[in-house]
């Protein structure tokens, strides 16, 4: 996803309606970790003023009749909100979400025909992950689908959201089916981190199922849609709220008391989310590949895809990718040699005999990582001739070429404590 700041003049600008609390949270915090230190006479005292800022970035299409989403890039040091993540739970303002709603007796049928996922078997509280596709099959959206007994809901990219029902809606004949566009009726917030269930359970004094699942629950006395969901090595959740109350609920999950963890419920950014889930091996849709990827590309084909049901929109295509052999470019792991980190659109060369070849890909995103020592590591999108692990290739990193090697897209395995 290109990501720049809405044309000079545009109107459509979506802030997020947590802009004020999240700023009043980093404030507050900063406040009280000025006054610990003072409080004990330290000189560093001087060096926490900048911790209270918060920092946003802007998130979309360079398209000026796009919407520009505003995302919190952090809202704190970045140390404490990756802690979060990898300990303990952060509540991410997921602006740059939209909701669609699937009503009608003949929902799981109609979608199990539309979708790449087989939903032959989805009742409610089952949670499914599918590529809506157009007849060439590439991807016109990313879906995370949650069934709650009278609609199915989908978590999808703010942008995808409208284009998504239009396009589904069109194919709706005599069905019992109804497809909505509810991206302004509902707010995402994404809990990350291996205490996220407890937090929701804490907060809505009502246990949560086992993840995979799709639950509703009351915060704040509002009725939230949980749809659990893995981006960081541990399951979290996407939590669907209604926009007018989402400033309530989250208020509430700040303050709720998780047991078994010390550390604060705290809100984290993009900056924070982006690090734990490209260590975790976790792709984006609009940001690692786009509408111009084929699902075999993605690098997540085997949560998306089902080669046991029967047709759907563009499953030609994927059939016949899957029966001729590889694509011809495919997302893949990169592990630089050394420390420069390359970045988002640096270009990769094929290593021919210690030289540099043709172009071969480019980095979609990057980050150095906490749990390998801050090693450089990256995504990238190769060609499928340079896409098989071990393959060596340049990349270039900070105005040098080196040496990276490819590798898996799980750099680390969170659970197991293990890393590549």
């Amino acid at each position: 996803m290109e990501t720049t700041p809405p044309a000079a003049g545009s109107t459509r600008v979506r802030t997020s309606p947590l802009r004020t609390a999240i700023e009043r949270f980093a404030r507050d915090e900063s406040h009280e970790r000025r006054q610990a230190v003072e409080a004990a006479r330290g000189p560093e005292a001087a060096l926490l003023a900048r911790e209270g800022e918060v920092d946003w970035l802007p998130y979309g299409p360079s398209d000026s009749d796009a919407i520009a989403c505003e995302i919190l890039a952090n809202a704190g040091p970045l140390e404490l909100e990756y802690a979060a993540i990898r300990s303990g739970v952060g509540i991410f303002d997921a602006n740059h979400q939209g909701t669609l709603v699937v009503r009608g007796g003949d929902r799981r049928e109609f979608l199990q025909r539309m979708l790449t996922a087989d939903l032959r078997e989805f009742p409610p509280g089952r949670v499914s992950e599918a590529f809506w596709l157009n007849r060439k099959g590439r991807i016109d959206a990313d879906l995370l689908l949650g069934e709650f007994g009278t609609q199915i809901v989908a978590a999808v990219d703010l942008h995808s959201a409208a284009a998504a029902a239009a396009s589904l809606e069109r194919f709706v004949v005599s069905e019992d089916v109804e497809i909505a566009d509810a991206s302004d009726s509902f707010h995402h917030l994404w809990l990350l981190g291996p205490r996220s269930g407890a937090l929701l359970e804490a907060a809505s004094e009502a246990a949560a199922p086992a993840p995979p699942s799709a639950s509703i629950h009351t915060i704040a006395d509002t009725e939230c849609l949980a749809i659990s969901q893995d981006w960081v090595g541990a399951a979290g959740q996407v939590l669907v709220v209604p926009a007018d109350r989402v400033a309530a609920v989250w208020e509430a999950l700040l303050q709720t008391e998780v047991a078994g963890t010390r550390q604060r419920v705290r809100p984290v950014g993009w900056l924070a989310f982006n690090v734990a889930r490209i260590e975790s091996g976790t792709p984006l849709f609009q940001v690692d590949f786009g509408s111009e990827a084929l699902p075999h590309e993605t690098g997540v084909l085997a949560r998306r895809v089902s080669f046991r049901k029967g047709c759907y929109l563009g499953q030609e295509v994927v059939a016949r990718m899957e029966s001729l052999g590889k694509p011809k470019q495919r997302l893949v792991g990169l592990r630089p040699r050394g420390d420069l980190l390359p970045v988002a659109g640096a270009q990769i060369f094929a290593l021919e005999e210690g030289s540099m070849g043709p172009c071969v890909g480019q980095v979609t995103s990057s980050t150095p990582s906490p749990m390998l020592g801050a090693a450089p590591i990256a995504f990238a999108m190769v060609r499928s001739s340079h896409a098989d692990d071990g393959t060596e290739v340049l990349v270039n990193a900070e105005g040098e070429q080196v040496v990276a090697t490819v590798v898996p897209l799980r750099f680390v395995a969170a659970a197991a404590g293990e890393v590549r």
